[in-house]
């Protein structure tokens, strides 16, 4: 462990840890917050429940901090350094992005508080949050004029628009209007994982498999796109046909694009194959849906934990693998630690599935599902945290063009 904590720069130096390099991209703080958040709401959740007796208790607090504390941090962190990539321009960094990373542990701290003051400090601080975080990108997408990207500050908005109406439902007690808003932020959120997913993964893939090539699959990529936010808005219209054609729509061509991307040429590469293992999982879990959708399947716990554990977490480990270590200036490549974190977290969901079983076995199978999850993200935190607080390991300082941020 001593020899993996100690990071070393080219020539022996080593570096020491920053505030600068800390806060010089969106990845560092939110990758490191929201998995650390992984960890410590899961073990709350799971081992002391009793502790959860604010204005969002239980199984609401639990099902929110999943989605939009953990889920969606990752994702923001991953587009606002994603979008220094696509525009030359840094969105967040420096003071602005340590505000960013403020509003989100404030909104953390006071869910766990109760009383009404603490939970609208909570709400107001995580709705600025991603206002904030869409109003960053917005500037950096719009300001270079790279209308590719044009619909991602606003799908960042719909997540906190989803948020807000969550929030509301919870206030009012109406579980029925909290599932289905509930379900509007977890469509808002694979919308936005098949996006971007569809175009990192043959990417990715290319590149580090000599030889290989993939289709991009762009113009089925569009109608998949089309057809999600279709789902999003059937599910808030409540047209339960509209919503699972196109819920359906959307997981077939998933489904189809991972058979094309050639899934056996990765098998050697655990960069590679967590991705497709993910993005196959949220093809599959968004037919779940579909089904949710028809009546075929009654309990709503069944899409959302396929789609939230088996597809938005295996993916999420990989993206915070994969792109951590580019943006880190390291070797594409996996150790130890990080493959047994692969295959953790594909356990954990395995056996949060196996819960949702009615058995005499479902409460050993959550327990274990818990541990399986603690620690993958333990490992994760215990191989990262000292690469996210150091310089860049080639010593390369951010170009001059992403240093113009805010």
């Amino acid at each position: 462990m001593t020899d993996l904590l100690h990071i070393t720069e080219p020539g022996g130096t080593r570096a020491s840890p920053q505030w600068q390099a800390f806060l010089e991209l969106g990845f560092r703080p939110l990758y490191l917050a929201g998995c650390f958040w992984a960890a410590f709401s899961i073990a709350l959740w799971v081992y002391a429940p009793q502790l959860l007796a604010a204005t969002l208790p239980g199984v609401l607090w639990h099902a929110h901090e999943m989605l939009w504390a953990f889920i969606a941090t990752i994702a923001v962190g991953f587009l606002l350094t994603a979008a220094s990539n696509w525009t030359g321009v840094n969105p967040l960094r420096g003071l602005p992005l340590g505000i960013l990373l403020a509003l989100w542990s404030a909104a953390r701290i006071d869910y766990l508080v109760p009383g009404a003051l603490a939970f609208w400090v909570a709400a107001c601080s995580e709705l600025a949050f991603f206002a904030w975080a869409a109003a960053a990108l917005g500037r950096a997408i719009v300001g270079a004029r790279n209308r590719r990207n044009y619909g991602l500050p606003l799908l960042v908005l719909g997540l906190g628009m989803a948020d807000a109406l969550y929030l509301l439902a919870a206030l009012q007690g109406d579980y029925a209007l909290l599932l289905q808003r509930l379900n509007a932020g977890l469509l808002c959120m694979a919308v936005i994982a098949l996006l971007v997913a569809r175009r990192v993964i043959p990417f990715f893939a290319m590149r580090a498999i000599p030889g290989l090539t993939i289709p991009m699959h762009t113009r089925s990529g569009q109608w998949q796109i089309g057809a999600g936010v279709i789902a999003v808005f059937g599910s808030l219209l409540r047209v339960p046909t509209v919503t699972a054609a196109a819920l359906a729509a959307a997981g077939c061509i998933a489904l189809f694009q991972v058979l094309a991307w050639r899934p056996w040429a990765t098998r050697r590469t655990p960069l590679l194959w967590i991705l497709y293992v993910g993005y196959a999982a949220l093809g599959a879990g968004l037919l779940v849906a579909a089904a949710h959708a028809m009546g075929w399947i009654v309990r709503a716990a069944w899409p959302v934990h396929v789609i939230g554990v088996a597809g938005f977490s295996v993916l999420i480990i990989g993206m915070v693998t994969r792109t951590a270590l580019g943006h880190l200036g390291r070797p594409l490549q996996t150790d130890h630690a990080m493959v047994i974190s692969y295959a953790l977290v594909i356990l954990a969901a395995a056996l949060r599935l196996v819960a949702l079983l009615p058995t005499d076995i479902a409460p050993d199978a959550l327990h274990a599902s818990a541990a399986a999850w603690l620690l993958a993200f333990v490992l994760y935190l215990w191989r990262f945290f000292p690469m996210m607080i150091r310089p860049r390991a080639d010593r390369a300082v951010a170009p001059a063009a992403l240093r113009t941020s805010r």
